[in-house]
């Protein structure tokens, strides 16, 4: 026995200093890789332009500066940020809910039919695209990253119109949890859209909810939902604390039941509260959301194992496309005949564009669990192109031609997140 350990350890030692070796080469190429470099260079200086979600949108949005205000944080005026996230506020309405976002009164230059005005922020419109379910847990995430990059708790007791941030972050998990929630899931809702999108399938009003609308539950709304109660949890006074614990373990749990597919190793598109808006002969469940799954396994939804095989459909399902990377938001698109007018063709936009926006995400939650040789891998394409291209497009297209603004934030700080992360895990095994 005391021999077979002896052997069993020795074994143990050459796989760990082999293991070692491999790290320090890995961390040797991302330390000395000039594309990581010049691509973060390039994502700072795009956050020293401001908060606009990119040269094509001269507005605020919630869901866009969730993902780049960490890297705005270390470019930016701290104080303007602030004054930034607490014009959200303001367009709070009665009910808890949030809009997507703001704009100065110059700058509302488009035709949007319902336009949101405050009294208390009365040179600025707001806006919403009624369709997602993402507005208020984009914020709560972006307030979250902001206090934890620069300390500033006071943010939280901050009035607003009368009331405090964090009351008005609680309040806005109120309204979805009173307004745009399945109870016989445990799980929100929203209008049937592409994966994290906001356009709906049906086409009609396209953003907004109308008559065509069919409720769904999806894995991208719950899992942002998920994370939100996670971050609420560490903004919370300690009496609130248990509470949000156990909102972000239900619905864990109830993602799980209801939408992860364990045969297929896969989310499930969509469960319809009343009615599908495809055929009968449509199956829908032959689609891999990538997007929500990357969303999902930052929520903590998936074991590693699970994310090993997620990330290997992924990449199937990208050279099946013959996408540029992994940005490829869903696979097999849905086609034409089964949307309504108005919607993305297959492979165009939102109906399985490649989206370094969410790509980077994966390629973040990658390294975080481990796979930092596959992560660095597969962040090669999207990193190539920033420079190829000398912006941070919003998509590609199958060929990868580049489409959408060419300054969008959103693209630029998931790639800074991710090449923070990668530098760090390289500086750890150097």
């Amino acid at each position: 026995m005391k021999l077979s350990l002896f052997i069993f350890s020795g074994l143990m030692f050459i796989f760990s200093a082999d293991q070692s070796r491999e790290n320090k080469i890995l961390a040797e190429k991302i330390l000395t890789d000039t594309t990581i470099s010049k691509v973060d260079g390039m994502a700072r200086n795009l956050m020293k332009k401001g908060f606009y979600a990119g040269s094509g949108y001269q507005m605020v949005w919630s869901r866009d500066l969730n993902t780049f205000i960490e890297l705005s944080c270390e470019e930016y005026d701290n104080s303007v940020i602030r004054e930034n996230l607490l014009m959200f506020f303001h367009f709070q309405q009665e009910n808890g809910e949030m809009l997507d976002g703001y704009v100065r009164k110059e700058g509302f230059t488009w035709g949007d039919p319902h336009p949101y005005e405050s009294a208390t922020a009365p040179n600025h419109i707001g806006f919403k695209n009624t369709v997602e379910s993402d507005q208020e847990t984009s914020l709560i995430q972006a307030i979250y990253k902001y206090v934890d990059k620069t300390g500033d708790t006071d943010i939280l007791n901050e009035t607003v119109a009368g009331n405090t941030v964090y009351n008005r972050l609680k309040g806005s998990v109120d309204f979805l949890l009173d307004e745009r929630y399945s109870g016989k899931y445990g799980l929100i809702i929203g209008a049937t859209t592409f994966d994290w999108g906001d356009i709906q399938v049906e086409g009609g009003a396209i953003v907004d909810v109308d008559e065509l609308t069919h409720w769904s539950i999806d894995v991208y709304d719950n899992a942002m939902l998920a994370i939100a109660a996670q971050n609420m949890a560490e903004l919370s006074p300690e009496e609130d604390k248990e509470y949000w614990k156990g909102l972000n373990t239900q619905l864990i749990i109830n993602i799980r039941k209801h939408l992860w597919d364990g045969d297929s190793q896969k989310f499930i598109p969509h469960i319809y509260i009343d009615g599908s808006p495809f055929p009968d002969d449509f199956d829908e469940n032959e689609i891999h959301y990538h997007g929500g799954t990357a969303v999902a396994i930052e929520a903590g939804v998936l074991s590693r194992d699970e994310i090993a095989k997620v990330a290997q459909q992924m990449k199937k399902n990208v050279e099946l496309a013959g996408a540029p990377s992994i940005g490829l938001t869903l696979y097999p698109a849905y086609p034409s005949n089964v949307l309504g007018e108005n919607v993305s063709a297959p492979y165009e936009y939102q109906n399985g564009g490649d989206w370094t926006w969410f790509g980077g995400r994966m390629i973040q939650q990658l390294i975080k669990h481990g796979f930092v040789e596959e992560a660095y891998e597969l962040s090669q394409p999207m990193l190539e192109r920033v420079i190829e291209n000398d912006g941070f497009y919003e998509w590609y297209r199958m060929d990868g031609t580049p489409a959408g603004s060419a300054e969008f934030k959103g693209s630029a700080g998931v790639l800074g997140k991710a090449i923070q992360m990668f530098n760090q895990w390289a500086n750890e095994n150097k």
